[in-house]
């Protein structure tokens, strides 16, 4: 599967991998800033998500394999492999898989366990959305905030939008694969997989996506993992504090 992504910057390679019903578009900001620093960022659309291709297939093998044949097709090596929730879990089953083509990985707000499904609310927000037609951004958030209380996640969410044709409004995303292989999106990252390089694990302060039970089970996986917490931030840490974000991730580096 050829994945559509937006490349910055030159140098060492560091590729971004998005969250559930995100796209690239997501992490621009950052993505400069880390080609600011010197490295050639992938922002990359999962398949399913933003701009990629859709397949009725979604699980965390196939999300894997498609950043190793992203990394052939361009021909990468020794790469930064980051990744934010369900970005994270394919990052770290990419990492296990593939050590030979990522040096260092940073996983943001997962764990390596397995998460029961939680965006039922979300999706049949998104499908009313999809089946109204609607032809104004206006009316999208007004039905949207009917299943989705929180502004923040609505504007997430919304970014999916774009003009179909004029004057019809439609997601990006492959929904209806999405809704299909929901189970798959909370699946465990399997007993064996392990990375032994440098990995950092950054957590939100106010989420609850890892927990201190979790910490003996990231380094079951990652032996040599540090995890940092950043103060005042939930599940959207990246978001929410760029700076600390940041600053974090550039120290691990």
């Amino acid at each position: 599967m050829k994945l559509h992504s937006t490349i910055l910057g030159e140098g060492k390679p560091m590729l971004i991998l998005h969250g559930f019903l995100g796209m690239s578009d997501n992490w621009k900001t950052l993505g400069r800033q880390f080609a600011e620093e010197g490295y050639q960022v992938h922002l990359i659309d999962q398949r399913n998500h933003g701009r990629s291709p859709h397949s009725d297939e979604f699980n965390y093998l196939l999300l894997a394999r498609d950043v190793k044949e992203y990394c052939d097709s361009h021909q990468l090596k020794d790469c930064v492999l980051l990744g934010h929730s369900m970005g994270g879990k394919v990052a770290m089953l990419a990492a296990s898989l593939f050590p030979h083509i990522i040096e260092k990985l940073i996983v943001v707000d997962i764990a390596p366990k397995y998460y029961a499904p939680h965006h039922q609310q979300i999706l049949e927000g998104l499908q009313a959305v999809d089946e109204a037609h609607l032809s104004s951004r206006g009316d999208a958030e007004d039905l949207l905030a009917k299943y989705v209380k929180e502004e923040g996640v609505r504007l997430f969410l919304l970014k999916n939008l774009y003009w179909k044709t004029k004057g019809q409004l439609a997601l990006r995303m492959n929904l209806d694969s999405l809704v299909k292989n929901i189970e798959e999106v909370g699946q465990a990252l399997p007993n064996d997989a392990t990375y032994s390089k440098p990995t950092l694990f950054i957590k939100g302060e106010r989420s609850n996506y890892i927990t201190a039970e979790d910490e003996k089970d990231i380094l079951s996986h990652f032996p040599v993992a540090e995890i940092v917490s950043i103060p005042k931030t939930g599940h959207w840490v990246h978001a929410e504090d760029k700076k600390a974000f940041f600053t974090a991730v550039m120290q691990f580096l």
